[in-house]
């Protein structure tokens, strides 16, 4: 018995250390790198005590990836509390094998950093904003896409 607890805390120990690193970015950053991409991004804000952001997120990386040959881009922008960075986020990540970029929005006043990103945003999650800066396509959404609309709404991205 002892040596099976030893055997799964080396493999959780492993998962922790293989998992991507979450990057700690400021909203002024993040807008400066949606300004200046150059291939088609969707940009999803969650949390991982949102359930609406949790079902979501799997259709998001489904579905983006049906776009490679576009080489669309999905950043998946966590705004959990800040005990919550990095090791809490990067491990419910993993245990969820989420395969996006994943950043920690490093911001505490959602009035000051919503508007900043869309004018129609009070804060709530999930909330998805899609940027084609060649196309000058530009779309925010509030709340949860079904998977349905979801693949609708990236063909008109990418299109």
């Amino acid at each position: 018995m002892k040596k099976i607890g030893i055997l799964l805390c080396i493999v959780f120990v492993c998962q922790i250390a293989t998992a991507q690193p979450i990057k700690k970015i400021k909203i002024e950053a993040l807008l400066k790198e949606i300004e200046s991409s150059t291939s088609p991004v969707v940009i999803n804000f969650w949390a991982t005590w949102c359930g609406p952001c949790i079902r979501e997120i799997p259709w998001f990386e489904k579905n983006v990836a049906l776009f490679s040959k576009e080489k669309l881009k999905l950043i998946l922008v966590s705004i959990d509390f800040p005990d919550e960075y990095p090791k809490n986020i990067q491990a419910f990540a993993s245990k969820n094998g989420y395969k996006s970029e994943i950043v920690w929005l490093d911001e505490n006043n959602a009035d000051e950093f919503c508007p900043k990103l869309d004018s129609a945003w009070a804060g709530a999650i999930p909330a998805t904003l899609m940027i084609n800066n060649k196309k000058h396509y530009r779309q925010f959404y509030n709340g949860q896409l079904q998977e349905g609309r979801l693949l609708l709404e990236l063909k008109k991205l990418v299109e």
